[in-house]
C-alpha cells in the first residue's frame, strides 16, 4: 500500500482544513486507517484512526468534537480528516498510516503534510 497525504495549509484560528490520504492497492479496507502529526523536537503523536469498515472511529482527547475521521473504501481508497474549529496547538506535520490495528503495528506510512493554525 503506498499513501499519499494531501491538503495541509495555512489557516487562522476557528478554521477548518481537510487531510487526504490516498491509497493505491487493492488492500486498502484491510488495514486501520491513523493519522498522526509531529511537531519539531518531539515525538510522532496519535490523532485519530478508523477502522476497516469505518464502523469505529478513535480519537485523542484533544481533538474530539473538532476532528472526524473518515474512509472511503470503495472508488477513491482515500483517509480524510476533517479538522474544524482549528487552535494554534495544531499546527505539526500531519502522516497518515495503515496498521493491522488502531494503535501498534502500523505497516505503511504517508510523507506528511504541514498545517499551520496562526492565532
Amino acid at each position: 500500500v503506498q499513501l499519499q497525504a494531501s491538503g495541509g495549509g495555512l489557516v487562522q484560528a476557528g478554521g477548518s482544513l481537510r487531510l487526504s490520504c490516498a491509497a493505491s492497492g487493492r488492500t486498502f479496507s484491510s488495514y486501520y486507517m491513523v493519522w498522526f502529526r509531529q511537531t519539531a523536537g518531539n515525538e510522532r503523536e496519535f490523532v485519530a484512526a478508523i477502522s476497516r469498515s469505518g464502523a469505529f472511529t478513535y480519537y485523542k482527547n484533544s481533538v474530539k468534537g473538532r476532528f472526524t475521521i473518515s474512509r472511503d473504501n470503495t472508488k477513491n481508497t482515500t483517509v480524510y480528516l476533517q479538522m474544524n474549529s482549528l487552535k494554534p496547538e495544531d499546527t505539526a506535520v500531519y502522516y497518515c498510516a495503515a496498521g493491522v490495528s488502531p494503535f501498534d503495528n502500523y505497516e505503511y506510512w504517508g510523507q506528511g503534510t504541514l498545517v499551520t493554525v496562526s492565532s
